[in-house]
């Protein structure tokens, strides 16, 4: 006889089955789902894009940096730079394929070491009305790549956007608020995104670089240099200054030195580098298998090596001021991630106010999980998508140790925001419901599941009131 209160056999069957689900619909994403259904395989494509202009003024998927036109409130016009930005869409529709835009893909469930009560694999996907649980028996991933985010003082007002914003912005929407850029990296990444610029008629006041050479490839630094965009060695950004609309100016000094010099410009691209965006997999805990695959960008894209992130971090660092913000969302500063503080909006009890990283470190290497827990940092809308790698950056400096022993944060589920109403209209069946309470085991709201049917139980009812079960 199945046990009322356990969890196995409750997990409802998924809403909808397909062979293939193929999350992501660019390049990579689309010709996957059309080889699929090619060979026979049902198949699902969903894309996010195009992101509601609500959803972009948090930085996800990508750092937008607040520099969208008013075009992104127009859900038409967005629809159709979607396609016109990947005519293979067509394709997939005569295909049969099964294309969902502006659906994102929320959530990864699948029976490992800590879950063996799902009734099959599934990913969790969400529209702008409803979320529901798809079955599948292989998953492609062609999620693309994400941008690594270092701050500096007045970083976070609006005109520091990373470089696959940037690129998103005025390739894929055409909704790109930028006339004069200062791009931050020398990296293939950053000559590229200044020759992007330059092609799409934007002005380029520069690249900044914390080494003394151009980092990226000869032929591409011999065509910027043709263009006569100015590459300032051995520098890295001070602070900016702007106004009402965000960025005015950047102020830029010698890595090692103190001469500052202001460069004009509306807008600092971030063009460090890039990480795989491959959340659901880090959220669910998996790994790429038989069963799921990745493709494009996210299979492809490897971040710089932990000895340059941690230069760019010092370099940027060396100017901030103890107030400078490390997570935008939830306001938390240099100075409250290194005294272990909450957000200031939050009551800090003398307790609280006394400890630090130093004394928190008395019980072992710091973790920015851990971290994140006591500080918030992380905890926002853009689900640390902008403060990770400065978190862990910032413990690294702290502890002493090499960047690559600190863990990047954790990701969990939904690794997109979706509102509660969505998530929460979800029908439970009779078999879910019942026992459900005697799961959180709380010993004094609820009877433990250990002594239900044991002589405890009744003591447990008289002593604490635990009797809300069954």
């Amino acid at each position: 006889m199945r046990d009322i209160h356990a969890i196995d056999g409750k997990l409802p069957a998924p809403d909808a089955r397909f062979d293939v689900v193929v999350v992501g619909a660019g390049s990579a994403g689309t010709a996957a789902a059309i080889d699929a259904a090619a060979g026979g395989a049902s198949v699902l494509l969903v894309d996010e894009n195009p992101v509601p202009g609500g959803l972009m003024g948090t930085d996800v998927p990508l750092f937008y940096g607040g520099r969208m036109t008013a075009a992104v409130q127009q859900p038409g016009r967005m629809l159709e730079q979607v396609f016109a930005s990947n005519p293979a869409l067509e394709a997939a529709f005569e295909a049969g394929v099964d294309v969902r835009l502006g659906t994102v893909a929320w959530g990864l469930y699948i029976n490992g070491p800590a879950m063996r009560a799902m009734p099959e694999p599934m990913v969790g996907i969400a529209d702008a009305e409803s979320a529901s649980m798809i079955g599948f028996d292989r998953l492609v991933l062609a999620t693309g790549a994400r941008d690594l985010v270092l701050g500096f003082a007045g970083w976070n007002q609006p005109g520091v956007i990373g470089a696959q914003g940037f690129a998103a912005l005025l390739t894929r929407y055409d909704a790109l608020a930028s006339r004069r850029v200062l791009i931050v990296g020398s990296d293939r990444l950053g000559l590229e995104t200044a020759l992007l610029a330059l092609s799409y008629g934007i002005e380029v006041a520069g690249i900044i670089e914390i080494a003394d050479t151009v980092q990226g490839p000869d032929d591409l630094a011999e065509r910027l240099s043709a263009t006569g965009v100015p590459i300032h060695l051995g520098h890295t950004i001070v602070s900016t200054a702007g106004g009402i609309d965000g960025v005015e100016t950047a102020r830029i000094a010698p890595a090692g030195g103190s001469a500052i010099v202001d460069i004009a410009c509306d807008t600092i691209c971030l063009a460090i580098g890039t990480r795989p965006a491959t959340e659901l997999l880090d959220a669910a805990g998996a790994e790429a298998s038989d069963r799921i695959a990745l493709v494009g960008d996210c299979a492809t894209t490897s971040p710089p090596a932990p000895e340059r992130i941690e230069a760019w971090s010092r370099a940027l660092g060396r100017h901030a001021p103890a107030d400078t913000i490390v997570c935008q969302c939830e306001e938390v500063t240099r100075a409250d991630l290194i005294g272990v503080q909450p957000p200031s909006y939050l009551d800090r009890s003398e307790r609280m106010a006394a400890r630090s990283l130093s004394s928190l470190l008395n019980d072992g290497p710091a973790h920015p999980d851990q971290i994140k827990r006591l500080t918030r940092a992380g905890m926002g809308q853009c689900q640390g998508r902008r403060c990770r790698d400065q978190v862990a950056c910032l413990l690294a400096q702290e502890q002493g140790v090499p960047l690559a022993s600190v863990p990047v944060a954790s990701f969990r589920a939904p690794v997109r925001p979706v509102p509660l109403g969505i998530l929460a209209d979800w029908q439970e069946g009779p078999e879910m419901t019942r026992g459900w309470d005697v799961w959180f085991g709380i010993p004094t709201q609820w009877t433990p599941y250990a002594v239900i049917g044991t002589p405890d139980e009744a003591d447990h009812v008289a002593g604490l009131g635990g009797n809300m079960h069954v």
